[in-house]
């Protein structure tokens, strides 16, 4: 047992290790770069950014289904304004909901769906896809060790 605990803990500090080397994990869109906090469970995904007054201009939060779907996503308890881009399996633009306000409403606030099925979700700040001028089509740049399509 005791062999078993410390291959763990060695299986464990090599994990760390490489995660601490792959560095703050960031996305690219029209030729900027966002660092982002990665959303890619069911706990993690369902907190997304409930309860936080303000986000840096140049960050976000990118959410990672198990599967590319039809999504919809609702401010629930969020504080700031967002821009919600959804991407397919392939990481390009296949719906965005812009300038979408708080809510504070709970469970009434209304949902902002994908018009096709996507993968992955990114959050920006409100106003962000207009200064991109973001169009349909255009492709998500993943930093290394992000899962680049399923």
């Amino acid at each position: 047992m005791r062999l078993q605990t410390l291959i763990s803990a060695a299986l464990l500090t090599i994990a760390m290790a490489g995660c601490a080397s792959a560095g703050t994990p960031w996305v690219e869109l029209a030729g900027t770069r966002y660092t982002v906090e990665v959303a890619a469970d069911d706990a993690a995904r369902a907190q997304g950014l409930m309860f936080r007054d303000s986000m840096p201009d140049d960050a976000g939060m990118l959410f990672i289904h198990d599967r590319e779907a039809p999504l919809a996503y609702w401010m629930k308890n969020t504080r700031i304004a967002l821009d919600i881009l959804y991407f397919d399996a392939q990481r390009r633009l296949v719906s965005q909901q812009r300038d979408v306000p708080p809510c504070s409403a709970g469970n009434a606030c209304p949902s902002y769906p994908s018009r096709a099925p996507a993968l992955y979700v990114l959050e920006l700040n409100a106003g962000q896809a207009a200064k991109l001028g973001l169009e349909e089509g255009e492709e998500l740049v993943l930093s290394p060790g992000l899962p680049h399509g399923r």
